[in-house]
């Protein structure tokens, strides 16, 4: 399987349990791989047949800037669904991170795989 990869994107958005986090937006960092189709792009040579990794940013920046979660599982989720359905993914990897949040750990996050990723 071919992947794309998307690391170390920054977005700012409304997130946490607590009240001080509801009222300010928090930098989170995503990282992503998404499993494509099939290989028409290595032939074709054409963004047509491929995931637009610069649409996928678009796209996960417009939900940061829209949207308030609780939970970065439930951030993590929505971004997989995004994914799989607005992108045509077979698989993907999701890690969220949110950076400098407990004294003395560097950052706490999650990671999801949704989708068939083949052996």
């Amino acid at each position: 399987m071919d992947f794309i990869f998307i690391e170390e994107l920054r977005l700012d958005t409304l997130i946490g349990v607590y009240d001080w986090e509801r009222h300010r937006r928090q930098t989170v960092q995503l990282d992503l791989e998404i499993g494509l189709r099939d290989r028409h792009a290595a032939h074709s040579d054409a963004v047509a047949d491929t995931v637009d990794y610069g649409e996928v940013v678009k796209r996960l920046r417009q939900l940061a800037a829209d949207s308030s979660f609780a939970l970065i599982e439930a951030l993590a989720e929505e971004v997989a669904r995004i994914a799989l359905e607005e992108f045509r993914g077979t698989w993907v990897q999701v890690r969220v991170t949110k950076l400098g949040l407990m004294r003395d750990t560097k950052r706490v996050g999650i990671v999801i795989q949704r989708g068939d990723r083949p052996r």
